[in-house]
Order: structure tokens, then sequence, then C-alpha cells
């Protein structure tokens, strides 16, 4: 019998195991990933314990990103303590304000993911990092504690949903619309304890990004992670990062650990190790033909309360935010750019764009990105989480609606007793035109 390529992975990284596989699984890991909202926390309680190290600082990587930059003391604070602890540890991949991004978009976009890895990190979206071919799961505070300490983390022993997305994604029809597709089919539980395998053409014809999109919403019907085939597209993602003449490093970066390859094809040949078996079990397969779909909005306070954007469309809005982990990448940028482009956002609407990287921002100023859409009202703010969790830069106010192509819509989300409309970064640009929601149409 075959195995997933998350089987796959677990077999290659367990360090124990029940008798007969079923049960906690304890791996090893590729990469820790942390930030400073839920680190300072692993940080302050190991320090009290006398337990103040970490299993190897290469492996560690962190960003300031949730607040970025500081809003009060709090803030301050909690930037505070993982700034010295990276420095305590010599954790070199550090990525500070000024250098930094969010999360889940600066650590691929800095090579640190690769086909086959393991990889935790204090927040839900982790599993964004499963687009690589990697097996990426958020956690908890004492598993994040003992991941610094020991490079371990337990997980149940896994099992996959596979979602077959065939067919071909019309003109307007985005990755945001596709994982928003699946969501509604699979509930906002169907998921649960699982991970969502990702496989068919339309699959195969994303880019990295868009792949990124689909993985990150995984958690949104339960899933442990989301996870894509590796293949050509990852490959040349990767490329910079792995191959055999040297990474390309920019920003002070340092070389990510890991093999390096002196040709595409035999990277190729490497990462395609990494997929699943044809025969492989899954607990449930999906199939959804992606010919029909058209652009789609959350509606209510569930990410799988989806309608067609065109039933919800004249809805007032007050806020359009484009950015975070899900939608905040150049490719998101410039699908909103062509709309917004010689337009202006409509009276009385606060726009707002936020980069997902600083790179993604100095990519967007050459390509004359973020001149269109300041001309066109809209507020650049620096890179980071804080309106998508109603922290900072975008909050709303009670009673307030806002579309947006963040990941989550519950209620009280971006602040308390708003409404958030989930969309992708064109409905959204064009919305924040129309001051209604709307589409931006096969045709933009």
């Amino acid at each position: 019998m075959g195995k997933t390529l998350t089987e796959k992975i677990f077999d290659s990284h367990v360090k124990d195991r029940p008798e007969g596989g079923s049960g906690v699984w304890v791996l090893a890991l590729d990469a820790v990933f942390c930030h400073e909202i839920t680190t300072p926390i692993a940080i302050n309680d190991l320090v009290s314990r006398g337990l103040d190290r970490v299993f190897d600082p290469r492996r560690i990587k962190a960003v300031i990103d949730h607040v970025s930059p500081a809003k009060d003391s709090a803030t301050a604070e909690q930037g505070k303590i993982l700034r010295d602890w990276a420095k305590r540890h010599r954790i070199n991949d550090f990525f500070d304000i000024g250098r930094n991004g969010v999360c889940h978009a600066i650590f691929p976009e800095k090579g640190f993911v690769r086909p086959g890895y393991t990889v935790i990190m204090g927040d839900s979206h982790t599993c964004t990092h499963g687009a690589f071919g990697a097996f990426a799961a958020g956690i908890g505070t004492t598993d994040l504690e003992v991941g610094i300490l020991k490079g371990v983390c337990a997980f149940k022993q896994p099992r996959s949903i596979r979602v077959n997305l065939n067919g071909k994604a019309p003109g307007g029809v985005y990755p945001k619309d596709i994982i928003l597709a699946v969501i509604a089919k699979l509930g906002v539980s169907g998921a649960t304890d699982r991970v969502i395998e990702f496989r068919g053409p339309v699959v195969d014809a994303m880019s990295m990004e868009g792949r990124m999109t689909l993985c990150n919403m995984a958690v949104e019907a339960g899933a442990t992670s989301g996870i894509c085939m590796p293949d050509m597209v990852t490959v040349d993602y990767l490329w910079p990062f792995i191959r055999r003449d040297g990474p390309d490093l920019a920003d002070g970066q340092i070389a990510p650990d890991g093999k390096t390859y002196a040709a595409k094809e035999e990277a190729l040949a490497d990462f395609e190790t990494w997929r699943s078996d044809e025969d492989a079990v899954y607990d449930a397969v999906y199939n959804i033909d992606c010919s029909a779909l058209e652009p789609l909005v959350t509606a209510g306070y569930k990410p799988d309360e989806v309608k067609p954007v065109r039933e919800l469309a004249g809805t007032k809005i007050d806020q359009v935010y484009i950015g975070s982990c899900t939608n905040g990448r150049i490719e998101d940028l410039r699908a909103a750019a062509a709309v917004i482009r010689g337009k202006t956002t409509a009276p009385g609407l606060r726009a707002i764009l936020a980069p997902a990287t600083q790179a993604v921002y100095r990519r967007a100023l050459e390509e004359g990105l973020i001149g269109d859409f300041a001309a066109a009202g809209f507020c650049v703010v620096s890179p980071g989480c804080g309106a998508c969790l109603g922290m900072s830069n975008g909050v709303l106010a009670e009673g307030e609606v806002c579309a947006s192509t963040t990941n989550r819509n519950f209620f009280g989300r971006m602040g308390q007793g708003g409404m958030v409309h989930l969309m992708s970064p064109a409905s959204a640009a064009a919305s924040a035109v129309a001051g209604r929601i709307t589409t931006a149409g096969p045709g933009e």
C-alpha cells in the first residue's frame, strides 16, 4: 500500500512512535519559526525554569511582524524579549523592523522551507508552508517550548484528505476564490486532525504564491496543515537558494542549510521523492470543478459561509484591506493594482495596503504599484499582520464593515463588533473603487 506525502515525512522524521504506528508520534524538526506575539511567552517560561537555551540556532528563524512597528509599551516589550533572545542565542536569521515581513511570507521568501521538511510555529497559519511539500503546523506554547529546547514535536498519526482541483479557473477567479470554495465544501471542521492534500491541474498551474494561499487557509477547514506536491514550480522558486554555485543573498541573509544541486533537473528528481504514491489511501477524496467557479466572498462570521460576490454586490463597506500572509505577496499586489490603476477609491472609504514583506514593498515600488495605490487613495503601511487580527494599522470600529484579503472573518476579528468579508485582492480593489462589495470581472 502506498503512502501519502505526509506519511513519508513522518516516517523520515520519527524519533518515537507507539507500537503499531497509531497514536502520538515524536518528530525531529527541520525548522522552528518564531514571532513576537507567541514566542515571548515560551521564552519567559523557559527562562523561569532555568532552560534558557535552543537546540540549534541555525534552525530557528524569528521575525517581528504582528505589530510592526510597536504601537504601545506592551508590544514594544514583546519585541524586546524576542530581540534580546535572538541576540543571546546567536540566532542569525532574525528579521527586525525595516528588514522584516509577515512570517508566512518572509520565511519562504528567504528559502527556509523545502520539500520534506517539518516546520512548527506558534501561529495557526503555519500550514502555509505546506505549499512546498512540507509538513508545517501551528502549535501551542508548550510544544513551542519543547521545539525550541529539543528540536522535536509530538503529533497525532497523520491522516489525509485529498482535494482534486480540476478544470481551469476562469478569468477573474483567483486562488483565494478557490480556497473559499474548498472551505465551503468541507466546512470549518471538515478536515479536523487531517492534512488537506491539494492536487489536480489547477494546482499544477498555480504559482508558489497561489499554492501558499491555498495552504494558508487549510486551517479554516480545521486542518492541521495543507500540502502540495513539489514540482518544477517549486524548484524554480527555490532555485536561488539551492543551486550548487551558491545561493543569492540579500539584506545580510545567512545562506539556508540544505542540499544544493548542479541543475534544476537534479533538484526536481530529488523533490519528486516527496510526492504521494498513486495508491496512497485517503480518509476522503473531494473533486471540485474550478471551471464552474466565480469570484467568491464570505457572508457571515465563519470561513465556510461563502457566497458568490454577485449575491452580496452593493453591500456598503467602510474599509478595504489588502495584505496579510494570505494575499500580500507581489502577485496579489499586481492583481489589485491592475484593477485600481487610474481610478480612485470611493469617497468616505478607507483603503489600506500592507505589502507582506520589505522585499515585496521594494518590488512594488520598482514596478510602480505603490504609486498606483497611493494615487488611488490607498494608505500604504509597513509589512505586518496588525490589521488582520485587530491589533494595529486598520482596526475596525463597532458596526463597521471591511472587504479584506485576510483569512479569518470571526466576529470581532479585525475589531470588536466589526464585520469582515473575505475576498480576492482583485475583488477587494474593485470594492474599494465602488465603495461597495463588487467584483473586478473577468476582463481585469
